[in-house]
């Protein structure tokens, strides 16, 4: 009997495989012994103070293959830990985006490509880091990216010597109605801006405006610049035959963006085309300075709004014109409804005329006809316009693919859409002689 229990003990005494397996993963860790000193024994076979694991029935017969553990184990753990990692996310950026909405920042300060680095730098710090105080941000951190954008318009600076730049002007008009102008450098990095300068009293003469692009092209340096880019007005027209002329070396080159807009302008002097434009704004006006009326129309489109045209938008038109042509089941609707009726909208000289263009066949013919020209152009223009490339390398080709689908649209009968296509040609035949720069 005694010897049963001396052998019982001795085979106590030998570990599991899944044991061995852990105490070679814990080679390195200190005596377990020295650890477990002065605690309470646990109870149960012990293998040098670790609890052995119970093995079941089939364990006994079947020993698991070493690799497979430790495959389950890393995809039990992964999963955790992403789980772990996702509640994580959604608190810290609940908690980001509840300062932003104190802060009022815009949501599309997001998109920056400085928020991603700013978010790793927190994360390499860690928990409990002290916010950025008011002087450091206003001052001491601001001086710093002062100096890292120097060194930042250096290297541009360097590009543009060694492989040229374009100097762009974009003129613009303020609440004040001063004419300004801002001059911006673009090079193989991307695009950087220079000046805003006010020419209420330059930008209408052509010499003006060409001392003024000269000043810029010896700023940057004669020997750096390789054109100049402006819209198509008649003094930048001339202005830019002038530069040509003086700097042997500079193109002028006319804005696609502005070409677009001006055949759009032509467009609408189309005198059916120039009455559906003013037919949309009276609308539109009518609609949007009576809150009980606009109240009235959100009602009957599903709360949704019109896009409000300007007379010198002429890109916007379209958009209206396409607004209304998506509500007009629903703005017939409410022109017809008792609601209307009863309002003392509908007794005003200005409500009936309102009415009468809504229930106009003419006007949604019109409206159709318009878009068939407009809706391809409007292509062109949001790729000439957009920034997230250049499309100076298919521009002609948008154009012409432009050309076909106004004239698919109509099945090819020239008859109706001969006039388009002259003032498309006339315009853009104009910049021929230069390159157009897609903006």
């Amino acid at each position: 009997m005694q010897k049963k229990c001396v052998l019982k003990n001795q085979m106590d005494d030998i570990p599991h495989l899944d044991d061995i397996v852990d105490l070679e993963e814990d080679e390195d860790d200190d005596d377990i012994q020295t650890k477990m000193k002065g605690k309470r024994p646990m109870s149960g076979p012990t293998v040098q103070g670790k609890r052995c694991k119970q093995a079941g029935p089939i364990d006994l017969y079947f020993a698991k293959d070493v690799e497979e553990i430790v495959r389950q184990r890393r995809a039990k753990n992964k999963g955790q830990f992403d789980e772990n990692k996702k509640k994580l996310r959604e608190d810290a950026v609940q908690k980001f985006a509840t300062w932003m909405y104190d802060a009022g920042i815009p949501f599309n300060a997001v998109k920056y490509d400085s928020l991603q680095p700013c978010i790793d730098a927190i994360g390499t710090f860690g928990v409990e880091m002290k916010p950025p105080s008011y002087h450091e941000v206003r001052v001491k951190y601001l001086k710093k990216e002062l100096t890292n954008t120097n060194m930042f318009l250096k290297s541009h600076e360097e590009d543009h010597a060694r492989y040229g730049c374009t100097i762009m002007a974009d003129g613009w008009t303020d609440k004040k109605s001063r004419t300004l102008i801002n001059f911006l450098v673009n090079g193989p990095k991307g695009t950087i801006f220079v000046e805003s300068v006010d020419a209420s009293s330059d930008s209408h003469t052509a010499d003006k405006m060409y001392e003024l692009l000269s000043k810029f092209v010896n700023r940057i340096g004669e020997q750096n610049v390789v054109q100049v880019v402006t819209d198509n007005a008649s003094c930048n027209v001339r202005a830019g035959r002038l530069l040509e002329n003086n700097f042997q070396h500079l193109y002028w080159t006319s804005c696609a963006a502005h070409c677009l807009d001006l055949m759009l302008e032509e467009i609408f002097k189309i005198p059916n085309l120039k009455k559906l434009h003013e037919r949309a704004l009276m609308v539109n006006g009518y609609i949007y300075n009576r809150p009980q009326l606009l109240s009235m129309m959100r009602e009957f489109t599903g709360q949704r709004d019109m896009v409000r045209t300007a007379k010198t938008r002429f890109a916007t038109a379209f958009l209206t014109l396409k607004r209304f042509q998506v509500q007009q089941a629903n703005l017939i609707k409410m022109f017809t409804s008792e609601k209307w009726a009863k309002s003392r909208y509908s007794r005003e000289a200005a409500g009936k005329r309102v009415a009468e263009v809504i229930l106009m066949p003419y006007f949604r013919k019109t409206t159709v006809f318009a878009l068939k020209i407009g809706g391809p152009l409007l292509k062109v223009l949001r790729l000439v316009d957009g920034e997230k490339r250049s499309p100076m390398g298919y521009i002609y080709e948008a154009m012409d693919r432009a050309k076909e689908a106004i004239a698919a649209s109509f099945n090819n009968n020239e008859e109706k859409y001969r006039c388009i296509f002259e003032i498309i040609d006339k315009i853009w035949n104009v910049q021929l002689h230069h390159p157009l720069h897609a903006a």
